[in-house]
């Protein structure tokens, strides 16, 4: 996930559509303000990939299970959970939205367990290949296998940032720096998947809504 280059704000619905349809993104970079140049994997995803269509919870992944499959999202969205030790409850780590990519990475490269389960949220489509294809597609050439060590850098660090929030910032705070990060996101979730991936109640979070409005009209 190379060079960065500077985004739309999803308020252009025009300018955003041009880029979207160029420009594959990760959750962060879609609904930020940074996108991340990796066409030649999805273009890879076109040229090989099988379009594969899931109804509303079907699953690409599920956790324990070796992962297989990584995919360019042109359809819907999926959410990436979790489930409590002691409460089998759901949590959602993270999600893919259209014109994004999907899959347990770097797990499906090789067939390791899938540390989450991916389903899809509505019905979507995905152009999918294998984790296999995907090794052999880094394997071509030098600048393709840097690709693989850059997209692996870019992972770790959001998931390192996702883990110093939960340490360092209040639920509120916690809230802001999504919204500061993901500016257009509340727009495609809804309360309780929101809340879930900020690790608090749907009521908690929309007191914390109640309170952001209330402070924004003083």
């Amino acid at each position: 996930m190379s060079p960065y280059i500077i985004a739309k704000h999803l308020g252009d619905s025009k300018n955003w559509s041009n880029f979207a349809a160029k420009q594959p993104l990760t959750m962060e970079q879609k609904f930020g303000k940074n996108s991340i140049d990796i066409e030649a994997l999805r273009e890879f995803c076109e040229r090989e990939g099988k379009e594969v269509t899931y109804r509303k919870g079907d699953q690409l992944e599920r956790e324990g299970d070796p992962a297989r499959w990584f995919g360019f999202v042109t359809e819907g969205c999926f959410k990436y959970v979790t489930y409590g030790i002691s409460d089998d409850r759901e949590h959602i780590t993270w999600f893919s939205f259209e014109s994004e990519f999907a899959g347990d990475y770097p797990a499906c490269l090789d067939g390791r367990p899938s540390q989450t389960t991916i389903k899809a949220m509505m019905p979507s489509r995905l152009l999918r290949v294998s984790g296999e294809q995907v090794m052999d597609f880094f394997r071509q050439d030098a600048e393709k296998m840097e690709l693989r060590s850059v997209i692996a850098e870019h992972l770790l660090s959001q998931a390192r940032a996702c883990y110093l929030d939960l340490h360092r910032a209040t639920a509120r705070e916690r809230y802001e720096l999504l919204l500061q990060r993901c500016p257009g996101i509340v727009e495609h979730l809804d309360l309780q998947d929101l809340a879930s991936f900020l690790c608090i109640t749907p009521n908690y979070l929309s007191t914390i809504r109640k309170s952001i409005t209330f402070e924004s009209k003083k």
